[in-house]
């Protein structure tokens, strides 16, 4: 049915974890340009830069026991600690998102930085290469383009000064305590840390786009949600950790780079993580899968997409929105790109996050399919011209969060019928910031999802449906059992 495919991210990763090169970019270098570009083929005999990155990784990769953690979610997690992805995500729609303790788990299979299928062994080995890499990927970067190794500060932001201090402070910090690693572990970082130098060895970066991707980055992490505990006192030197994410991200994908609003995006994945390296690799594998939501095409499309699902919805509600005075869905722009993050509270964004991003929606969607087959194939009823077009009439491309915009329109339905331009409906947007219940939107959004989904298997069937002998054959019983509907 939906045609927003069911990506296998918890057995994903991006290009460059995977080994491949694809991310090579050779951009246009001047005679100027070479100089700094010669700096990127550092060689082992560098003891001074390639030490540090060994330091560095040593440091980052935390605890031994986090990649041999267990879920405690029922039936999810096998004893040699492969993860059931299914029952996963389906767990986190049933339960509407993970409880704190669990959630920095959970992301690191959702989001795809450890595959389900791996074991806590392999996920321990699997972690020190992700560490090695990522220092390798930022000290690249950084050797390339040394003045933008620290942030350039104008004096008037007196936090963001302090914020720089306690990052100086917590590197010294942890370099002091690598001093005591075994010989074998740093051997072994070593070696990891020669095998990255050669798999990013052919990777160039365009000076000008970088240096042009710093500047937005630097305007645009001193905006980040200061308010959060978690940038809070000696905590907002994250802010300088968010802005090294960034930076290494943009660096190594240079089609995508940086744009705004992934300041938010990542964060949201810093705070849950509370790991540079991890963050780094989770919101690589989300921004693989969802890189064109921040391109301008792929925005676009989805705002269409909201709109032709709220007309379906309620048509009256639709023309009004789309009068010329009103831009169109243009309003719902933020709430679609980083999945409601400022319109509920903050814990009820995260939740929301989380099942957003389990792609429930899909498994519903191949439910309906089946049910649909096996209806038509226990009628003996052909699939003809006239049930083809049946089915070309409903739109295959709404997914859950569409769903959610859907919900959260149609509630404020009388507000928006009232807007009569689009500085109406930007203060109506604002109006709603950490004002919205979270499991009333969930409940309306999930309404709208039974009925549209009960209208196309109704229609697949040309409005024959066979008696069954018990409730819990009836598809509609079983849509509504998916589904969190009571």
């Amino acid at each position: 049915m939906w045609r927003h495919s069911v990506q296998r991210r918890c057995s994903s990763s991006p290009a460059f974890f995977r080994g491949r090169h694809s991310m090579e970019v050779e951009g246009d270098r001047s005679e100027s340009q070479e100089t700094a570009g010669s700096l990127l083929n550092v060689q082992p005999a560098d003891d001074c830069l390639w030490t540090a990155v060994v330091v560095e990784a040593a440091a980052a990769a935390g605890s031994p026991d986090q990649p041999a953690a267990r879920l405690a979610l029922p039936g999810v997690m096998d004893a040699e600690g492969r993860v059931d992805e299914s029952r996963l995500r389906m767990h986190i729609f049933k339960n509407a998102g993970v409880s704190p303790s669990e959630r920095g788990l959970v992301w690191r299979f959702l989001f795809g930085m450890y595959p389900c299928s791996s074991t806590a062994l392999e996920r321990s080995l699997l972690h020190e290469q992700l560490v090695i890499r990522y220092q390798v990927m930022k000290r690249k970067w950084q050797s390339f383009l040394p003045s933008a190794v620290r942030m350039h500060l104008n004096g008037t932001d007196a936090e963001l000064v302090q914020a720089v201090r306690y990052f100086d402070q917590r590197r010294t910090q942890t370099q002091q305590r690598t001093q005591d690693q075994s010989e074998d572990v740093k051997d072994r970082l070593a070696f990891l840390q020669l095998q990255a130098q050669i798999l990013f060895e052919r990777v160039s970066f365009n000076i000008a786009e970088l240096q042009e991707a710093v500047r937005i980055i630097d305007k645009d992490v001193p905006r980040t949600n200061r308010d959060l505990s978690y940038y809070q006192g000696e905590g907002s030197g994250n802010l300088l950790v968010l802005r090294n994410i960034l930076i290494t991200f943009a660096a190594f994908n240079p089609e995508v780079s940086y744009a705004q609003g992934m300041n938010d995006l990542c964060s949201r994945f810093l705070e849950v993580l509370d790991s540079e390296v991890d963050t780094f690799w989770s919101f690589s594998c989300y921004m693989e899968r969802f890189n064109k939501d921040f391109m301008a095409d792929g925005l676009h499309r989805k705002i269409e997409l909201e709109a032709a699902l709220l007309k379906e919805l309620d048509p009256q509600l639709h023309t009004h929105l789309v009068t010329d005075n009103m831009e169109g869905f243009a309003f719902c722009h933020r709430w679609l790109l980083l999945g409601f993050q400022r319109e509920f509270e903050h814990s009820d964004a995260l939740r929301l996050f989380e099942i957003l991003s389990c792609d429930h929606l899909e498994l519903i969607s191949q439910q309906v399919e089946r049910a649909c087959y096996q209806e038509r194939l226990a009628q003996k009823c052909s699939t003809d011209s006239n049930t083809e077009s049946e089915q070309q009439a409903i739109n295959t491309d709404f997914t859950f969060e569409l769903f959610i915009c859907a919900a959260i329109l149609l509630e404020h339905r009388e507000t928006l019928l009232r807007c009569s331009d689009e500085v109406q409906l930007i203060q109506f947007t604002s109006s709603l910031q950490g004002k919205l219940d979270l499991n009333s939107t969930l409940k309306k959004a999930e309404h709208l999802l039974y009925n549209y989904c009960k209208r196309y298997a109704w229609d697949c069937i040309n409005g024959h449906w066979r008696p069954h002998k018990t409730k819990e054959e009836d598809f509609f019983y079983q849509l509504r059992n998916f589904l969190v509907l009571k």
